[in-house]
Formats: C-alpha cells, structure tokens, sequence
C-alpha cells in the first residue's frame, strides 16, 4: 500500500482520508493480486496490466470508477444502495457507508470480464 500512501497523504480533510484509507486498504486485504498504481492522480487498481477499478476524490463526494460495462451490469443494485451515478462513475456522498458487498460485487465482475482482456481499458 506504499504506492497509495503518498496519495492519501495529500487529502488535506482528515474524515476524508480516513474514509479513503480504509477503502483503498479493504481492497489491498481482500484482492492482494490487484496492482495498485496512480494513474492520473487517481488510485486504480489493475489485474494483468488491465484497469479493474478507480477512484477520485472531490469536495462533496468520492467516485468509484468500475468502467461502463460494469455499471450498467450492476445499475439496480447501485441504485438501490442510494448512489447518484452517471455512465462512468457512481457518487458516493462522505456521509454514506461505503456498500462493501456492492464493490466486491463489482471488482469481481471486472477480474472474471476481463480475465483474458490485454488492454488497460475495454
């Protein structure tokens, strides 16, 4: 988790980094063959040099980046947690609890998907 390190360090709000630092390290114990990297000053994680999940930060909200084949496989279920999303990202407010099941829901779609996938993006 070095390599994310420095990126949370820049976060200047502490409930923010807090929230993103669980979050990136939940993914690091849960998926400890993704390859984290900072692409774009994002945090992304890849399988295989292929892109399988990012995330931005902004003032009110943070975004989750699962690419658009994704979102749409999962929109119900993204709805149904109570994120706005657009056709790249899902929103999730810095007060709302972060759907864990969901986001493995996700990751796991995105390494099966993409299992033979020899781009970084579909």
């Amino acid at each position: 988790m070095a390599i994310l390190e420095e990126y949370l360090s820049k976060i200047d709000q502490p409930k923010e980094r807090a929230t993103m630092t669980v979050l990136l390290a939940w993914i690091t114990k849960q998926y400890p063959s993704l390859v984290p990297v900072i692409k774009w000053n994002q945090p992304m994680f890849t399988d295989h040099g292929t892109f399988i999940i990012g995330f931005s930060i902004s003032k009110k909200h943070f975004s989750i980046s699962p690419e658009v084949k994704t979102l749409k496989q999962f929109k119900e279920e993204i709805e149904q947690a109570g994120y706005d999303h657009t056709e790249n990202i899902i929103r999730v407010n810095w007060a709302q609890d972060i759907n864990y099941d969901l986001l493995k829901k996700l990751i796991d779609f995105n390494i099966a998907d993409k299992a033979d996938f020899t781009k970084f993006w579909r």
